[in-house]
């Protein structure tokens, strides 16, 4: 690893302080780019639309999903396979982007992203006509 993309990801984790002491993990996205928008597809497994908290400021779009573990009343949890944890990943985005449309669903344990571009640089066609 270069100590350049070392020492952005050590500034990066020194930014954020936890106060609850659970796993933080960051969730596995396809970016897709469409005419005329960027669609973020996240994996945020048991988290609900209440538990997503999405922040952009200034360039920074950040995404925080808080998982509430379950465990059944009058049951006690004997083995997991797999670590229960919150969500956070942050993106910078680019003034193409149409920060007043932003739209976010949740649906399945997929957060889905719609960062609309703005109209000035959205592809368009152009007519050839005929001189």
């Amino acid at each position: 690893m270069s100590e350049v993309t070392k020492e952005v990801q050590d500034k990066d984790r020194a930014q954020v302080e936890r106060t609850r002491s659970t796993n933080v993990y960051t969730p596995d996205v396809d970016i897709l780019e469409k005419d005329d928008s960027i669609i973020v597809l996240a994996d945020i497994p048991g988290v609900s639309e209440s538990g997503v908290d999405i922040t952009l400021e200034k360039d920074v779009l950040s995404i925080f999903a808080k998982v509430e573990p379950e465990v059944p009343e009058k049951h006690q949890l004997l083995r997991t396979e797999y670590g229960i944890g919150d969500y956070q990943r942050s993106f910078t985005i680019s003034n193409e982007i149409d920060r007043e449309k932003i739209d976010a669903t949740v649906k399945n344990g997929v957060l889905r992203l719609v960062l609309p571009k703005a109209k000035a640089v959205q592809t368009r066609k152009i007519t050839v006509q005929a001189g």
